[in-house]
């Protein structure tokens, strides 16, 4: 299965689109993009999951590296999804990832509370 990942900048925010599912074969593409993101020195993200219907462990474990990695840096930041299929909000709901990042319904919402426009 193939994932389509597209890197864009909205209002000085990084936002990562993911389309297709996040699984063991295709997960370490959005660890690459994230790694690479991260690494130029962006530290405020948003991953916009809207199109991913399938999220497995190996998926969360990426989204959590990128949030360790951006921690790590010691500078001010953080990770945000965007989420809008149940299965993958339930996904992060059973495991506890809801509590560890922020989740909106769209990019817009997303970037608002990332830019103090909320």
């Amino acid at each position: 299965m193939e994932v389509g990942i597209e890197k864009t900048t909205a209002d000085g925010i990084y936002v990562v689109r993911v389309d297709g599912e996040l699984d063991l074969y295709t997960a370490p593409q959005l660890k690459d993009a994230l790694d690479e993101v991260i690494t130029a020195g962006h530290t405020s993200l948003v991953v916009d999951l809207t199109g991913v219907g399938f999220l497995d462990s190996t998926g969360l474990g990426v989204l959590l590296s990128g949030l360790k990695m951006i921690k790590a840096l010691g500078q001010e930041g953080n990770l945000s999804l965007v989420v809008n299929d149940p299965h993958v909000s339930k996904v992060l709901r059973i495991t506890g990832f809801e509590g560890l990042f922020d989740i909106h319904d769209s990019v817009g919402e997303a970037l608002a509370v990332k830019t103090g426009r909320s």
